[in-house]
Parts: structure tokens; C-alpha cells; sequence
């Protein structure tokens, strides 16, 4: 992997560590751009009120105050900042998180590791630089608009695809308007392969023909999942077209689908990019899906902390335990308290998930009584009413 260039996104990188030889060691895994000091001791003085981002070596994680970090981030929210650790405690991980810091890692540390550690933490801290307007550049659910839900995780594997596509199905069923969900994992998508879709047009066709895409065009390049009408727009099939798609594109796209549908539901990848930012921006939702361990805790924590950095409405936010039943010592109201956020749906483990995706046929359709298809109903119980008030006295369930 490439050393991350700091200069690049214009972040100053500093590399803090009082023993010199592991300070050099960290510094030259981070390229020509990181900046070697000792100490934090006038570093705020020298930097003043722009970004910056901190690389912590492993004489900080052994002191008492992270080297002096801790009351820094406590003043300085828009800070980054990276442990780098010898001994990966538990104790460790909470103190670190709790501090502000977003991300800790083992030492000795892998180059490739740290750069994309890095660069994902420097990216947040562009991105929330004010725009010139002062604000969002879009109102998301204006009258007349669909309402978009975009789900995202801070990990894979924590269940958010099965949570997309059930949600859609679910939304699509108690919905007489049009539901699209939008397969926005645009390296692995697997919405199409979830609900056993062989679609002649993906998201690469809109953007092919971005300057005459409208509405119209758009209606051509949906597929249909047969049992219950939704509409989906599928990822590219192959990840090197995901190059070629950018955020504004993503929202133009996302705009024209919420001018015709009643409910727009993204999938995503788990990692905050370009893309990411722009469709959280854009939504009226973003279901938070966390899985019951500790790392994806930890990553679950960074990732609020980092949408709080960008202004985002906490109330929009609604997080998702997922295989909350598990034995895994790891108590709900303990998750709660460490991420600051209560959960508003529990979603058990159940074997018939796996069944479920490996038949093509989302849990709700293909196990509808099951503990966990009711749990998935309570995700959709938090969107379709609020819409559709309506809709069970229609029948629609």
C-alpha cells in the first residue's frame, strides 16, 4: 500500500512518541509528510483552530493520560486521532474511545494498516470543514419527496445487507407506492444476489448515461423483485467499475428516486467514503446496524462520533443490535451506555438467515413467523406507520 500522502487532503499528520527510535520507525511508515514530536506540548499552540490528526505511539498508551491526548480531545472534538497499542485491553479500547480517540491498533503495527487507518480518519476530518453556505447543501424529505433510509455498519459481516433487503421487502408489502432499494456497495454488492435477481441494468448504466439521466430513464434500469414489486437498482458487477461512480452522482440518482417512490432504502459499504457521506447527508434516515462484540462496538463508537462531527442530527439515527440473543457476555444495556445511544430494535441470531440468503429469499418471505422476521416488522414498524398510517387497515402487513 502506498504511504499516505497528508498533503493530499491538507490534514497535518503528527506522529507523538518519546521513545526516538519507534518515533522514526512510525514516521517512516507513514511517509515524508508525518511529523516526528516528542510531546504534545505546543502543538495546539502551533496548529490553532485548523485540523489536525494524531498518530499515538506506545509510550502514550502507557500513560496515565494518553500522553497528555486525553484533556486535548476533550477541548478538541475535531481532532483525529489513532492509538497505536502494545497491550490491546479491553480497559484500553473503552479509556481510548471514551477519550475521543477513533481508532486503536496493536504494535507492532503493519504499514498497510496504519496508512489506511489513517487516511480513513483524515477523511472525516475534511469532510466536516464547513461548506461555504454554512450548512447542508440539500433538505432531505421535502413535500412530495420519498423518504430515504440509507442502512450502514462500521463493520461487515454485521448484518446491514439482510437488514437493506428485508426492510425493503418489508416496506415495499405495506406500501400501494413504489419502493426502490439501492444497492450502494458498489465494490461487493449482494442485494441482487439476496433476492435471487438476474438484473439487465445496474447502477453503471445510469451513470454511463448521466447527462441525459431522468425519471423516466431511470423507471428503465429498475428491477423488479417479483413476489412483492420492489424496485432495485443493483450494485456493478464487477468492482473495478466502482471507480467510476462518484457522490455526486449517488445523490443526483438517489434524488430522482425519491421524486417517484415512496420509500428509498440504501445499502452500503461498511467504511465511511465520498459516496457514504453524501447518501447519509441526503437521507431522512440511517439505520446503524451493530453487531454484539467488542470490535464492532469500537468501530459502531467511531462511527458516531464521526457523524456527530459532521453535523449530523442524532435523531436520524436509529441503531440496530443485531444478533442481540447471543451469549457473547456483552449485555445490551452495556452497549448502550458505551455508545450513548439507546437501541431501538433487537434482531436475534436465527439460523434461518443463512438459509434464507443462500435460498435468495429474504427471511421475512421465507420464514415469516420467526423471531426474527418480527423483529425485522419493529425496523419497519419505525418507518411505514409514521408514512403510511393507514396502511394495516388496508391490510397491508
Amino acid at each position: 500500500m502506498t504511504n499516505f500522502s497528508s498533503t493530499e487532503l491538507n490534514v497535518p499528520l503528527l506522529v507523538v512518541e518519546a521513545d526516538p527510535a519507534v518515533r522514526s520507525r512510525l514516521a517512516m511508515q507513514l511517509g515524508e509528510h508525518a511529523i516526528p514530536v516528542e510531546t504534545l506540548m505546543g502543538v495546539e499552540e502551533r496548529y490553532g483552530s485548523a485540523p489536525f490528526l494524531l498518530v499515538l505511539g506506545p509510550t502514550c498508551a502507557r500513560s496515565g493520560d494518553l500522553g497528555g491526548a486525553e484533556p486535548l480531545l476533550a477541548r478538541r472534538p475535531d481532532l483525529g486521532s489513532i492509538l497505536i497499542a502494545e497491550d490491546l485491553s479491553t480497559d484500553l479500547f473503552q479509556r481510548a474511545i471514551r477519550s475521543g480517540v477513533r481508532d486503536v491498533l496493536g504494535a507492532p503495527v503493519d504499514t498497510g494498516q496504519l496508512n489506511e487507518a489513517v487516511s480513513r480518519v483524515a477523511s472525516t476530518l475534511v469532510v466536516t470543514r464547513p461548506s461555504s453556505s454554512g450548512g447542508p447543501s440539500t433538505e432531505a424529505g421535502g413535500e412530495g419527496q420519498g423518504r430515504v433510509i440509507t442502512v450502514f455498519s462500521t463493520k461487515g459481516g454485521a448484518g446491514k445487507s439482510v437488514m437493506a433487503t428485508n426492510l425493503g421487502v418489508l416496506l415495499a408489502q405495506r406500501t400501494e407506492g413504489t419502493v426502490a432499494l439501492v444497492d450502494a456497495d458498489l465494490q461487493f454488492g449482494d442485494v441482487a444476489v439476496m433476492l435471487k435477481l438476474a438484473p439487465q441494468h445496474t447502477i453503471v448504466d445510469a451513470v454511463g448515461s448521466f447527462d441525459r439521466l431522468d425519471v423516466g430513464f431511470l423507471e428503465t434500469l429498475l428491477s423488479t423483485h417479483p413476489p412483492t414489486g420492489l424496485k432495485v437498482l443493483p450494485a456493478p458487477l464487477e468492482p473495478a467499475f466502482a471507480d467510476q461512480i462518484g457522490a455526486d452522482q449517488m445523490t443526483k440518482i438517489v434524488r430522482l428516486l425519491r421524486s417517484f417512490c415512496d420509500f428509498v432504502v440504501i445499502d452500503t459499504p461498511a467504511y465511511f467514503n465520498e459516496v457514504v457521506l453524501g447518501l447519509i447527508e441526503e437521507s431522512d434516515d440511517v439505520i446503524l446496524v451493530a453487531g454484539m462484540d467488542i470490535p464492532n462496538i469500537k468501530n459502531v463508537k467511531i462511527g458516531l462520533q464521526t457523524l456527530r462531527l459532521l453535523n449530523t442530527p442524532m435523531s436520524k439515527i436509529h441503531l440496530i443490535l443485531n444478533r442481540a440473543n447471543s451469549k457473547v457476555k456483552l449485555e445490551v444495556s452495556e452497549v448502550e451506555r458505551t455508545l450513548q445511544v439507546k437501541a431501538e430494535a433487537l434482531i436475534p441470531s436465527d439460523v434461518v438467515v443463512p438459509q434464507s440468503v443462500n435460498k435468495g429469499m429474504p427471511v421475512v418471505l421465507d420464514s415469516p413467523k420467526s423471531p426474527i422476521a418480527k423483529s425485522l416488522e419493529q425496523v419497519a414498524d419505525l418507518f411505514a406507520p409514521a408514512v403510511e398510517p393507514q396502511a394495516k387497515k388496508r391490510g397491508w402487513r
